[in-house]
């Protein structure tokens, strides 16, 4: 049910501006309080709950002034001990309106003499009251005949608020005003329009009810105190709808404007022109993160974009080289069947050892797309124990490989197999560019770091070539083998961990010195551990 509610949603639901929906959003809650005082009878049940406590106020007063003017009475009023406020009864929401108050009949008895005798001193101020306060006010005796005014000497039955007030408690109902009729186009929204409240209070005397006061008034109706108040209210309208719009227009120059020019922005980028701007002084700080994000992945994408175009001319060029060779030769010995035999030894020569430069080539681009692949791992690795292994099979008669410092264990933050495959690297370009030495060291410039060292005695790399030692296909060893990949490698394996490498000049021979995080410091990985790496 709820999944085909939502499916129809999503199919009807229009398509909105952001300002649309924030200026929506302001006007809803703004509109909230007057949803709520309309339809929840906020203001209304206040109103009512307001009448009731002047019903209870002036039945408190009329009942102790009557109980104090009763015949006979022997014990003084108001004697009782504390405080005993009585708290509203009538909520709107939940109350049950009762139908009118039943006609007064004939009584069957004559009324209290002493009640008789307390309404004749009592008419003049309940009448002076109910002038005043425009309720209806009667004074009954314990029988329920009413003492005094149009009704005396009739006897009010089945009124129920009359004979709780006769059993010694108050009470407040809400009952339907058969008087009432409809003066506002609106006014039957409201609830408190066509009710009359009804207070009966018993009359106390020497802790003996002797009688109650039986009150009723209608509510203030909701249309007419928003008529009476309607120049406050047109006020607040216009305030609240002028906050409403300098609220859209800030929340617009802070989010929707911001957006726009960024989404305005992301699609110059896509388009190949142009780039993310700065945001605006007025965006907000989730949006400026936001332009931030983009601009770092529009360089991203531009730097990734660059590489794969360099990347693809230099994989070209460099299979171009060797394909061409072992075309020609083909050709050549497809078109001389009669050349010598030596001759054919030499082309066919050429043709292995460019078949087997491309080979190479492939076993290489297919390493550094591992490398480039390699997801970062917090794997600990021994680099002495490494670097040893790598010594021991790649030195030979005439090439030695030596290591300084590394009287204990070297842990590191590195996969073991990266390692020696960028310690193979190191040793293999040292040995081709015609070392008969390589040795490596470390330090620690800092606690969290490992620095290795790697020197070698060859004749060096150039100066003009240092910055571009780590560009992929680089080489100046191209007729002796190299393919420029080597290095590349090392780096993209070294950045998987979390680590650099970098070429430091020297006067004889090369320098490159990697940067490890240290294994001493470093929490051991849960299996399965793995930190992301940057695009």
């Amino acid at each position: 049910m709820i999944g085909r509610l939502k499916a129809i949603v999503r199919r009807h639901w229009p398509a909105l501006h952001l300002r649309t929906i924030l200026f929506a959003t302001l006007l809803l809650v703004a509109a909230l309080p007057g949803f709520g005082a309309l339809f929840l009878r906020v203001y209304e049940n206040t109103v009512v709950r307001q009448t009731e406590a002047e019903l209870v106020s002036q039945g408190a007063a009329l009942a102790a002034t009557a109980a104090q003017l009763w015949p006979g009475r022997q014990q003084p009023v108001g004697q009782q001990a504390g405080y005993a406020p009585e708290p509203p009864a009538i909520d709107l929401s939940s109350a049950v309106q009762l139908p009118e108050r039943p006609a007064s009949v004939p009584a069957a008895r004559p009324a209290d003499p002493a009640a008789e005798t307390v309404a004749a001193m009592l008419q003049p101020v309940m009448a002076e009251t109910a002038r005043t306060t425009l309720a209806s006010l009667r004074l009954i005796d314990r029988s329920g005949v009413v003492v005094g005014g149009p009704e005396a000497g009739r006897q009010l039955v089945g009124v129920v608020e009359l004979q709780a007030a006769l059993g010694g408690r108050p009470s407040t109902v809400l009952r339907r005003n058969g008087a009432y009729s409809p003066r506002y186009s609106m006014e039957w929204l409201s609830r408190a329009a066509a009710v009359r409240l009804h207070h009966a209070r018993p009359v106390i005397v020497d802790g003996k009810v002797a009688g109650a006061i039986l009150l009723s008034r209608s509510p203030r109706a909701l249309f007419r105190g928003i008529y009476e108040d309607r120049g406050k209210i047109a006020l607040g309208v216009a305030l609240i709808f002028s906050a409403l719009v300098v609220l859209a227009g800030l929340l617009s120059r802070g989010i929707a404007r911001p957006i726009d020019r960024l989404a305005s922005a992301t699609r110059s980028v896509a388009a190949g022109g142009g780039d993310v701007p700065e945001p605006p002084a007025t965006a907000a700080i989730e949006i400026r993160d936001l332009y931030r994000n983009f601009a770092q992945m529009a360089e991203a994408i531009g730097h990734r974009s660059r590489y794969l175009r360099d990347f693809a001319t230099a994989v070209s060029h460099e299979f171009k080289t060797p394909l061409t060779s072992i075309r020609g030769s083909v050709e050549l010995l497809q078109d001389h069947g009669d050349m010598s035999e030596a001759e054919r030894v030499r082309f066919l020569a050429n043709i292995a050892a460019d078949a087997n430069r491309l080979n190479l080539l492939v076993s290489r681009l297919l390493d550094l797309a591992r490398a480039d692949m390699q997801p970062a791992r917090d794997e600990r690795a021994d680099l002495r124990t490494i670097l040893r292994q790598s010594a021991d099979s790649l030195s030979s008669e005439g090439f030695t490989v030596e290591m300084s410092g590394f009287d204990a264990a070297v842990p590191v933050i590195c996969p073991a197999a990266s390692l020696e495959t960028i310690a193979t690297i190191l040793i293999d370009n040292a040995r081709l560019a015609g070392a008969s030495r390589v040795r490596f060291s470390h330090a620690s410039p800092k606690a969290e770091q490992v620095e290795l060292i790697c020197d070698d005695n060859g004749p060096g790399i150039p100066e003009a070539d240092r910055q571009r030692v780590f560009e992929p296909f680089f080489t100046s060893r191209r007729a002796g083998g190299g393919t420029g990949l080597g290095l590349p490698i090392a780096r993209s394996l070294l950045e998987a961990a979390s680590a650099s490498i970098r070429l430091e000049p020297m006067a004889t021979g090369s320098r490159f010195v990697i940067v490890l995080r240290s294994g001493l410091l470093q929490r051991a990985p849960a299996q399965g551990d793995q930190v992301g790496r940057r695009a």
